[in-house]
Protein backbone atom coordinates (compact mmCIF):
# COMPACT_ATOMS: atom_id res chain seq x y z
CA UNK A 1 0.00 0.00 0.00
CA UNK A 2 1.49 3.35 -1.01
CA UNK A 3 1.78 6.33 1.34
CA UNK A 4 -1.14 8.28 -0.19
CA UNK A 5 -3.55 5.33 0.08
CA UNK A 6 -2.57 4.83 3.71
CA UNK A 7 -3.10 8.55 4.38
CA UNK A 8 -6.61 8.44 2.86
CA UNK A 9 -7.57 5.48 5.07
CA UNK A 10 -6.31 7.23 8.22
CA UNK A 11 -8.19 10.43 7.29
CA UNK A 12 -11.43 8.53 6.69
CA UNK A 13 -11.17 6.76 10.06
CA UNK A 14 -10.47 10.07 11.82
CA UNK A 15 -13.56 11.69 10.27
CA UNK A 16 -15.73 8.74 11.28
CA UNK A 17 -14.49 8.92 14.88
CA UNK A 18 -15.09 12.68 14.99
CA UNK A 19 -18.65 12.25 13.72
CA UNK A 20 -19.46 9.82 16.54
CA UNK A 21 -18.05 12.10 19.25
CA UNK A 22 -20.25 15.19 18.74
CA UNK A 23 -21.47 16.33 22.18
CA UNK A 24 -25.14 15.57 22.85
CA UNK A 25 -25.79 19.21 23.83
CA UNK A 26 -24.50 20.40 20.45
CA UNK A 27 -26.70 17.88 18.62
CA UNK A 28 -29.70 19.36 20.46
CA UNK A 29 -28.96 22.81 19.08
CA UNK A 30 -26.77 24.35 21.77
CA UNK A 31 -23.15 24.10 22.85
CA UNK A 32 -24.25 25.02 26.38
CA UNK A 33 -26.47 23.48 29.02
CA UNK A 34 -28.80 25.18 31.50
CA UNK A 35 -28.54 24.76 35.28
CA UNK A 36 -31.02 25.88 37.98
CA UNK A 37 -30.59 29.07 40.00
CA UNK A 38 -32.06 30.20 43.32
CA UNK A 39 -35.00 32.21 42.02
CA UNK A 40 -35.44 34.13 45.28
CA UNK A 41 -32.14 35.91 44.52
CA UNK A 42 -33.40 37.35 41.22
CA UNK A 43 -35.89 39.96 40.07
CA UNK A 44 -36.99 40.86 36.53
CA UNK A 45 -37.50 44.59 35.99
CA UNK A 46 -38.96 46.79 33.29
CA UNK A 47 -36.30 49.52 33.27
CA UNK A 48 -36.89 52.85 31.50
CA UNK A 49 -34.56 53.92 28.70
CA UNK A 50 -33.54 57.57 28.46
CA UNK A 51 -36.57 59.76 29.20
CA UNK A 52 -38.68 56.70 29.94
CA UNK A 53 -40.68 56.52 26.72
CA UNK A 54 -39.34 53.01 26.17
CA UNK A 55 -38.20 50.28 28.54
CA UNK A 56 -35.98 47.24 28.47
CA UNK A 57 -35.53 44.11 30.54
CA UNK A 58 -33.10 44.27 33.45
CA UNK A 59 -32.43 41.29 35.72
CA UNK A 60 -30.92 41.93 39.15
CA UNK A 61 -29.26 39.24 41.25
CA UNK A 62 -28.61 39.46 45.00
CA UNK A 63 -25.33 37.59 45.42
CA UNK A 64 -24.62 38.25 49.09
CA UNK A 65 -26.44 39.70 52.09
CA UNK A 66 -23.87 42.46 52.55
CA UNK A 67 -26.39 45.08 51.43
CA UNK A 68 -29.62 44.99 49.41
CA UNK A 69 -29.40 45.33 45.64
CA UNK A 70 -33.01 46.50 45.19
CA UNK A 71 -36.22 47.23 47.06
CA UNK A 72 -39.73 46.31 45.90
CA UNK A 73 -42.98 48.08 46.86
CA UNK A 74 -46.02 46.07 47.83
CA UNK A 75 -48.34 47.44 45.13
CA UNK A 76 -49.44 45.93 41.83
CA UNK A 77 -47.74 46.75 39.59
CA UNK A 78 -44.79 46.84 41.99
CA UNK A 79 -42.30 49.71 41.82
CA UNK A 80 -38.63 48.69 42.11
CA UNK A 81 -35.90 50.85 43.60
CA UNK A 82 -32.60 49.78 41.94
CA UNK A 83 -30.38 50.36 44.96
CA UNK A 84 -27.38 48.84 43.20
CA UNK A 85 -27.12 52.01 41.11
CA UNK A 86 -26.07 53.93 44.22
CA UNK A 87 -22.95 51.96 45.20
CA UNK A 88 -20.15 49.79 43.82
CA UNK A 89 -22.03 46.49 43.66
CA UNK A 90 -19.03 44.34 42.67
CA UNK A 91 -19.31 41.00 44.42
CA UNK A 92 -22.64 41.95 46.01
CA UNK A 93 -25.04 42.16 43.04
CA UNK A 94 -25.16 41.19 39.41
CA UNK A 95 -27.04 43.20 36.81
CA UNK A 96 -27.99 41.74 33.43
CA UNK A 97 -29.15 44.49 31.09
CA UNK A 98 -29.07 43.22 27.49
CA UNK A 99 -28.56 40.25 25.20
CA UNK A 100 -25.00 39.79 26.43
CA UNK A 101 -26.37 39.01 29.89
CA UNK A 102 -29.51 37.02 29.10
CA UNK A 103 -31.23 35.17 26.26
CA UNK A 104 -34.16 32.88 25.54
CA UNK A 105 -33.90 29.11 25.81
CA UNK A 106 -36.56 26.42 25.43
CA UNK A 107 -35.47 22.93 26.43
CA UNK A 108 -32.21 22.10 24.67
CA UNK A 109 -32.63 24.88 22.11
CA UNK A 110 -30.67 28.10 22.68
CA UNK A 111 -32.78 30.78 20.94
CA UNK A 112 -30.66 33.85 21.64
CA UNK A 113 -30.09 34.59 17.95
CA UNK A 114 -33.65 33.75 16.88
CA UNK A 115 -35.73 35.48 19.54
CA UNK A 116 -35.50 38.93 21.14
CA UNK A 117 -36.75 39.73 24.63
CA UNK A 118 -38.62 43.05 24.55
CA UNK A 119 -40.64 45.06 27.06
CA UNK A 120 -43.93 46.45 25.72
CA UNK A 121 -46.36 48.78 27.51
CA UNK A 122 -49.80 47.94 26.12
CA UNK A 123 -51.52 50.73 28.06
CA UNK A 124 -53.19 48.19 30.34
CA UNK A 125 -50.12 46.16 31.30
CA UNK A 126 -46.37 45.93 30.85
CA UNK A 127 -45.41 42.73 29.09
CA UNK A 128 -42.13 40.95 28.46
CA UNK A 129 -42.39 39.40 25.01
CA UNK A 130 -40.13 37.00 23.15
CA UNK A 131 -40.41 37.99 19.49
CA UNK A 132 -38.89 36.13 16.52
CA UNK A 133 -36.04 37.91 14.74
CA UNK A 134 -35.55 35.64 11.72
CA UNK A 135 -38.85 33.97 10.92
CA UNK A 136 -41.92 36.21 11.36
CA UNK A 137 -44.21 33.19 11.05
CA UNK A 138 -42.99 31.95 14.42
CA UNK A 139 -45.16 32.91 17.41
CA UNK A 140 -44.54 35.78 19.79
CA UNK A 141 -44.43 34.46 23.37
CA UNK A 142 -45.67 36.18 26.50
CA UNK A 143 -42.96 35.59 29.10
CA UNK A 144 -43.79 37.93 31.99
CA UNK A 145 -46.05 40.82 32.94
CA UNK A 146 -46.32 43.54 35.55
CA UNK A 147 -50.02 43.26 36.40
CA UNK A 148 -50.82 46.80 35.31
CA UNK A 149 -49.39 49.85 33.58
CA UNK A 150 -47.02 52.25 35.35
CA UNK A 151 -43.87 54.29 34.78
CA UNK A 152 -40.41 53.90 36.25
CA UNK A 153 -38.77 50.65 37.31
CA UNK A 154 -41.48 47.99 37.50
CA UNK A 155 -41.28 44.37 38.58
CA UNK A 156 -42.11 41.77 35.94
CA UNK A 157 -43.45 38.41 37.10
CA UNK A 158 -42.86 35.33 35.01
CA UNK A 159 -45.84 33.56 33.46
CA UNK A 160 -46.45 29.91 34.44
CA UNK A 161 -43.87 27.57 32.94
CA UNK A 162 -41.11 30.19 32.71
CA UNK A 163 -38.10 30.42 35.01
CA UNK A 164 -34.47 31.51 35.01
CA UNK A 165 -31.50 29.22 34.54
CA UNK A 166 -27.79 29.82 34.22
CA UNK A 167 -25.73 28.95 31.17
CA UNK A 168 -23.14 26.24 31.77
CA UNK A 169 -20.33 24.76 29.72
CA UNK A 170 -19.54 21.27 30.89
CA UNK A 171 -19.46 21.48 34.69
CA UNK A 172 -18.70 25.22 34.78
CA UNK A 173 -21.48 27.74 35.40
CA UNK A 174 -21.09 30.91 33.33
CA UNK A 175 -22.09 34.54 33.70
CA UNK A 176 -25.13 34.41 31.39
CA UNK A 177 -28.78 33.80 32.26
CA UNK A 178 -31.44 31.99 30.29
CA UNK A 179 -35.09 33.00 30.39
CA UNK A 180 -36.14 29.39 30.21
CA UNK A 181 -38.95 26.89 29.90
CA UNK A 182 -38.93 23.15 29.23
CA UNK A 183 -41.31 23.17 26.26
CA UNK A 184 -42.66 25.79 23.88
CA UNK A 185 -46.13 27.03 24.88
CA UNK A 186 -47.01 27.86 21.28
CA UNK A 187 -48.31 25.86 18.35
CA UNK A 188 -45.85 25.00 15.60
CA UNK A 189 -48.39 26.20 13.01
CA UNK A 190 -47.77 29.53 11.21
CA UNK A 191 -49.21 32.57 12.94
CA UNK A 192 -51.81 33.11 10.20
CA UNK A 193 -53.37 29.72 10.96
CA UNK A 194 -52.81 29.68 14.70
CA UNK A 195 -55.57 29.54 17.28
CA UNK A 196 -56.33 32.65 19.38
CA UNK A 197 -53.56 33.58 21.78
CA UNK A 198 -53.50 31.93 25.19
CA UNK A 199 -52.05 33.44 28.35
CA UNK A 200 -48.59 32.45 27.12
CA UNK A 201 -48.80 33.66 23.50
CA UNK A 202 -49.68 36.96 21.91
CA UNK A 203 -49.96 38.03 18.27
CA UNK A 204 -46.74 39.40 16.83
CA UNK A 205 -48.47 42.65 15.87
CA UNK A 206 -48.89 43.46 19.59
CA UNK A 207 -45.19 44.22 19.82
CA UNK A 208 -45.15 47.57 18.06
CA UNK A 209 -42.46 49.25 20.17
CA UNK A 210 -39.21 50.17 18.44
CA UNK A 211 -36.48 47.83 19.63
CA UNK A 212 -32.72 47.97 19.52
CA UNK A 213 -31.03 44.80 18.27
CA UNK A 214 -29.67 42.35 20.80
CA UNK A 215 -26.12 41.16 20.38
CA UNK A 216 -25.46 37.50 19.80
CA UNK A 217 -24.39 36.14 23.23
CA UNK A 218 -20.67 35.51 23.29
CA UNK A 219 -18.78 32.87 25.24
CA UNK A 220 -18.95 33.95 28.85
CA UNK A 221 -16.03 34.78 31.08
CA UNK A 222 -16.76 32.66 34.18
CA UNK A 223 -14.66 35.04 36.31
CA UNK A 224 -16.81 38.05 35.42
CA UNK A 225 -19.17 39.62 37.95
CA UNK A 226 -21.30 41.14 35.17
CA UNK A 227 -20.34 44.52 36.58
CA UNK A 228 -21.60 47.37 34.44
CA UNK A 229 -21.52 51.08 34.85
CA UNK A 230 -24.90 52.27 36.22
CA UNK A 231 -26.88 54.03 33.51
CA UNK A 232 -29.72 55.41 35.61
Amino acid sequence: MDVMARFRIVAAVSLALAATSIPAALAQGSLFTAVPVEMSNFILVSAPIGQGQRSQLNIYEQRTTKRPCYAVDAGVPAQVDPLLSTFDFTGVCNRYIDGNGYSLRIGGDDLGTRYRLSVVNTGRDIELLATPTRNPSQPTLLVARAGGSASGFIQLKLEPGWTLKRRAYGKKSLGHLYVYRDHSPASSAPAANAAPASSSTVPAETALIERAPIDTPALDDPTSDNVTTPSY
